[in-house]
């Protein structure tokens, strides 16, 4: 399961439900390109098939919805 918490664009962030015992994080596609970001430092964690303007945006967004994608995170892995 994959649960959607935000599309903005062409990007789906969304988390995988059996990573709850990882550092908070969400994943980002996008057509075929993917990506993986931490929420803790909004580092890039591992990306597929996005150009680096692509990249940059994706970081964008993470950081100004980090609070949110935190709690989000917070909130669902709580419930499992």
């Amino acid at each position: 399961m994959a649960p959607t918490i935000h599309r903005e664009g062409p990007y789906r962030f969304f988390f995988f439900s059996e990573e709850g015992n990882e550092p908070a994080h969400v994943h980002v596609q996008a057509g075929g390109a993917r990506a993986k970001v931490w929420l803790h430092d909004n580092a890039l964690a591992q990306s597929s098939g996005f150009a680096e303007h692509e990249l940059a945006e994706i970081l964008r967004i993470t950081k100004d919805r980090a609070q949110e994608f935190k709690e989000g995170w917070d909130d669902y892995f709580a419930r499992k």
